[in-house]
């Protein structure tokens, strides 16, 4: 068996303290590394070129920012045009350990995936080191990824140390993919819509004296329209045009029970409040029962969605095609 080639892209702005040690700890194991300077103010990849003597390296430069999406779509680009079989990315501000990478490119490897990610939170004793910030904003983007991906089983969604097999990356789009901080996520929802299987490899993250760019107050809007949008469009596109079954018939009479329940239900308190008249129990029970009924439907919708997670790897598919 011919071992695959392997490409790390590192996406830089404002990493030159700690790029040339990402660089230092990358392996053998990978035949190419492309540095991407998003316009970085700092000239990462000019000083790249001066000091790396590694023969593996190619610096792509942007005349424009175009975000840390933006620089990865360059890499990945570039890696699949050298040949690479299984492409990695890798941030330039050290959070992550290279020497991580045949870990992480395991499962790909032997078939078992498409695409894997690092995951932070599999140790509890590594939790300390997370600033408060990231822990708790991480556990509510990794619940409405969830939601908005289909991959049920998946956490740490802005991990950025992740692993993709060069077959699901040609599937997706990647002129749609998002370019700036909703990166990350984005990938795993493109992933869903080609049915890619997806795998948490457990890591522990560094946190030094790098500065995150990344300011939540600014983009948790931003990131929760996004993920609505997604959401909608991927129960659309997945249960409606691609498919129509008992998970599809669960959704929309659970959306309709549960709706009327809700809106008659407040209409009738209303009309009691204004009179001054207790509802009767039938107006009560009219109201509660749908609620009760298309609530069950919505678990059971949600009970599907999960079971529903892709399990067979686009490049396995692939191959039975070739």
């Amino acid at each position: 068996m011919t071992e695959p080639k392997i490409a790390v892209v590192i996406p830089c702005y404002r990493v030159k303290e700690h790029v040339m040690d990402v660089l230092a700890n990358i392996g053998a194991e990978c035949s190419f590394i492309f540095v991407v300077d998003d316009c970085c103010p700092d000239a990462s990849g000019q000083m790249v070129k001066e000091q790396s003597r590694d023969q593996r390296v190619v610096v792509i430069r942007h005349d424009a920012n175009r975000g840390v999406g933006g620089a990865v779509m360059s890499g990945y680009r570039a890696a699949l045009d050298a040949g690479a079989d299984i492409v990695v990315k890798v941030d330039g501000d050290g959070q992550m350990d290279p020497r991580l990478i045949p870990r992480l490119v395991s499962p790909l490897i032997r078939g078992e995936a498409d695409y894997a990610k690092g995951n932070r939170f599999y140790a509890l004793y590594g939790l300390h080191a997370m600033p408060r910030v990231r822990l708790i904003g991480n556990a509510v983007l990794s619940f409405m990824t969830k939601l908005s991906s289909g991959y049920w089983k998946v956490f740490d969604p802005t991990n950025g140390f992740t692993a993709v097999h060069a077959t699901a990356l040609r599937q997706i789009e990647m002129k749609n993919i998002d370019e700036r901080y909703f990166f990350e996520t984005d990938m795993l929802i493109h992933l869903g819509v080609v049915r890619a299987v997806v795998r948490d490899i457990p890591m522990e993250a560094h946190y030094g004296t790098e500065k995150s760019n990344l300011k939540i107050r600014s983009i948790i809007g931003q990131f929760l329209g996004k993920h609505l949008y997604a959401l909608c469009k991927r129960v659309i596109y997945l249960y409606f045009l691609r498919d129509f079954g008992l998970g599809s018939i669960n959704l929309i009479f659970g959306v309709l029970l549960f709706a009327f329940g809700t809106i008659f239900g407040g209409i009738e308190w209303l009309h009691s409040a204004q009179a001054g008249v207790p509802a009767t129990a039938g107006t009560v029970m009219i109201a509660v029962l749908p609620m009760i009924l298309g609530f069950q439907l919505l678990l059971s919708f949600v009970s599907f969605d999960v079971a529903n997670e892709p399990t067979v790897p686009l490049q396995q598919v692939s191959g039975r095609r070739n």
